[in-house]
């Protein structure tokens, strides 16, 4: 598949990005502070050398993914590798030392901006996100403004939101270095009115949970039943879980079409929904990350594929 343009930014990237919450072990943990084994570690900047080699020039962190963990890895996985775009988020854990733990005035965050680039071994940083979805929209240009100001200053060279909101992310679109707003979309969940203001405003569509946390690999059905120590085992106590899982599993042969396994089907499916869009998919193990990375030579799914699913989702 051809490169996809990063919105305004003028970069161009692999059509797929991978996300880094779960590598090396992180995620899906009890404890509040997560180790990391020397073994996962070395494994995990394995996985994403190897990612880059397979041609993939988007990765996906964030400061709390295993309070800066997930930033450390990579930024030791990818020195000495030019070339690769580093997407970072800030602003989701409250800052203990404030009166306010949840203000992100300009020094609370030019703070958080230093902390990701030293993680990451880095002088700027590529795209640097919000990640409060619940940052109140009044604030949201005087974020802008703190955002520009990093900018200028050389630290970052362009910035987004990671919202599901069309009005938040509508204030972000208005600054001129703004050229990203991370959203869920997937199959079982489109989201048009997004992606119409990315296309609007010369943005990005950067996709989080593509795959629906393993809904849409396939792997999992109604019946699946995990350890009760894993913290997903819930899941499958809830009855819109279920259903979510019922309804992955009819379009299921739609998404495996033409050899493709049905989590390549689900990434094809974004691909053709928009030329904007970009999957931001997580992995686990080297296994995960290369099913992962040979869709893109499937790449998106045909339009009769496509109306199948429509149809089989009651939407045509």
């Amino acid at each position: 598949m051809e490169l996809r343009r990063l919105g305004r930014s003028g970069l161009r990237v692999s059509p797929l990005g991978l996300g880094t919450a779960r590598m090396a072990g992180l995620g899906w943990r009890h404890e509040a502070t997560p180790t990391v084994s020397p073994d996962a570690r070395r494994d995990a900047v394995r996985q994403i050398q190897e990612a880059v080699d397979l041609g993939v020039t988007l990765f996906d962190t964030a400061d709390n993914y295993g309070e800066g963990e997930s930033e450390r890895i990579l930024g030791e996985a990818l020195r000495g590798r030019p070339g690769v775009i580093v997407i970072t988020k800030f602003g989701e854990d409250p800052i203990p030392e404030q009166d306010d733990p949840w203000a992100l005035d300009a020094e609370a965050v030019g703070r958080k901006c230093e902390a990701s680039l030293r993680r990451l071994g880095v002088e700027c940083i590529d795209v640097l996100l919000l990640h409060r979805r619940d940052y109140p929209l009044e604030r949201a240009p005087e974020m802008v403004g703190i955002l520009e100001d990093l900018v200028r200053a050389g630290s970052i060279r362009a910035y987004g939101w990671s919202t599901d909101d069309v009005e938040r992310a509508r204030v972000f679109a208005e600054g001129a270095h703004c050229t990203a707003i991370e959203h869920r979309l997937n199959v079982l969940h489109d989201a048009p009115a997004m992606l119409e203001l990315c296309r609007e405003h010369d943005l990005a569509s950067l996709n989080r949970v593509p795959l629906l946390m393993g809904v849409l690999t396939g792997r999992w059905s109604e019946e699946t039943r995990l350890d009760r120590d894993d913290p997903r085992a819930t899941w499958f106590e809830q009855a819109g879980f279920r259903e979510l899982l019922a309804r992955a599993r009819a379009i299921g042969p739609h998404l495996a079409r033409d050899g493709r396994s049905t989590a390549q089907g689900a990434l094809g499916w974004i691909w053709a929904r928009s030329p904007l869009a970009v999957p931001l998919p997580g992995f686990r193990d080297m296994a995960q990350l290369r099913d992962l990375v040979e869709a893109r030579r499937f790449g998106p799914l045909p339009p009769d594929a496509m109306r199948a699913i429509a149809d089989g989702l009651g939407g045509g």
